[in-house]
């Protein structure tokens, strides 16, 4: 924990295009927003993409069964997912102006305990294809530097949360789950909580032959187990002092308590667990419990996620971002975004109290 000072000094206002891919497979998110690297001036647009069906099967081959992928075919996946990017950025510098590309690429390996992460986007091809300069790599150089390589996101909530109350925690529950605290005077914690929306979309894939659990429809049809919820939150990364960043697979072993239960039981199960380890991570973890929680990610779009939320929470405020005028589902493409402009001045975006790196890092390497 610690506290975050900027220099400011005249810094140029850039139009800033972030791309986001997250481990749910969804998408990918595109946020164009008007930013210094310190201020955020204007949010221009903010966009889901959707992946079609073909290239959403080959990126979950290449997590879940990547001993079926050639190098050649990998070549072609990630030149396909460049390529799709690329029709996005095109499609917006139609209509809006751009400076630069935050692009965060697809993460197919991240395992900050060895010191590895790779990340799917050929960013050097994107550049030179769109004529734009581009940003990419952004948790190389933190995991280098001895940090975890997540979560990136704070330093960006810590600009959206300037005028909001504090003690104030962002809640961003993606395919996996971290919070950022922000406390009175400057102060930040970060780390992941753990498993998020992956833990229920694996389920119901596998179950019900969905992506997702549409609007928690199915968890709330369902009951939560308390035995095997309890025997998921046995797990020892919920109880490894932050910072710290999940990893994939990490909860796997324990996600197959679920297997004895129904369908609509599992998925209210698995989703419970989300609210259960967050608020356990609260209750240890932060200096101060937070007067309020803004909750970001696919997370905000499932009511029966958001009704748990509120039930282990019952003294926080627990709102989505739209409650305080903000795009849950564009905040972490609008962090790239921001961080790309960070790069360009040469500002930090990972410190000791976000991802355990050593040292303030700047993040991101330009491709132009």
């Amino acid at each position: 924990m610690g506290e975050v000072f900027f220099t400011m000094e005249a810094l140029k206002s850039q139009n800033a295009l972030g791309l986001m891919s997250g481990s749910s497979l969804e998408g990918v998110r595109a946020a164009l927003i008007r930013t210094d690297g310190v201020d955020v001036f204007a949010v221009e647009k903010s966009l889901e993409y959707p992946y079609d069906e073909n290239l959403v099967e080959d990126l979950r081959r290449l997590h879940f069964r990547p001993e079926e992928i050639s190098v050649d075919q990998k070549k072609d996946i990630e030149r396909r997912f460049t390529d799709f990017n690329l029709d996005i950025v095109k499609e917006i510098h139609t209509e809006h102006e751009i400076d630069i590309v935050g692009f965060h690429g697809h993460t197919l390996l991240h395992k900050p305990s060895a010191g590895l992460i790779e990340q799917l986007g050929d960013a050097k091809y994107l550049a030179a294809s769109c004529g734009l300069k581009v940003v990419s790599r952004f948790r190389y150089a933190d995991i280098a530097g001895g940090g975890q390589g997540a979560p990136l996101s704070p330093i960006y909530h810590m600009a959206l949360a300037a005028k909001l109350p504090k003690p104030a925690v962002f809640l961003n529950i993606g395919g996996l789950a971290s919070l950022t605290w922000i406390g009175n005077n400057g102060e930040m914690q970060a780390f992941d909580v753990g498993v998020g929306l992956n833990a229920v979309n694996d389920w119901v894939f596998r179950h019900a032959g969905q992506h997702i659990d549409y609007n928690g429809a199915l968890a709330a049809s369902g009951q939560v187990n308390g035995h095997v919820l309890a025997a998921l939150m046995r797990h020892k990364f919920l109880a490894k002092y932050p910072p710290k960043a999940a990893e994939k697979g990490l909860f796997r072993e324990k996600l197959e308590n679920l297997e004895a239960l129904s369908v609509v039981d599992g998925a209210a199960t698995a989703t419970a667990f989300i609210a259960e380890e967050i608020a356990y991570s609260l209750a240890l973890y932060v200096p101060e419990m937070p007067a309020m929680a803004i909750v970001c990610g696919g997370g905000a779009k499932n009511p029966t996620l958001l009704r748990f939320l509120r039930q282990k929470l019952r003294n926080v405020d627990v709102q989505t971002a739209e409650y305080y005028d903000m795009d849950s589902q564009g905040i972490e493409a609008q962090a790239f975004a921001y961080m790309a402009v960070r790069r360009l001045n040469f500002m930090p975006s990972s410190y000791p109290f976000t991802t355990g790196v050593s040292a303030p890092c700047i993040c991101g390497e330009i491709f132009e």
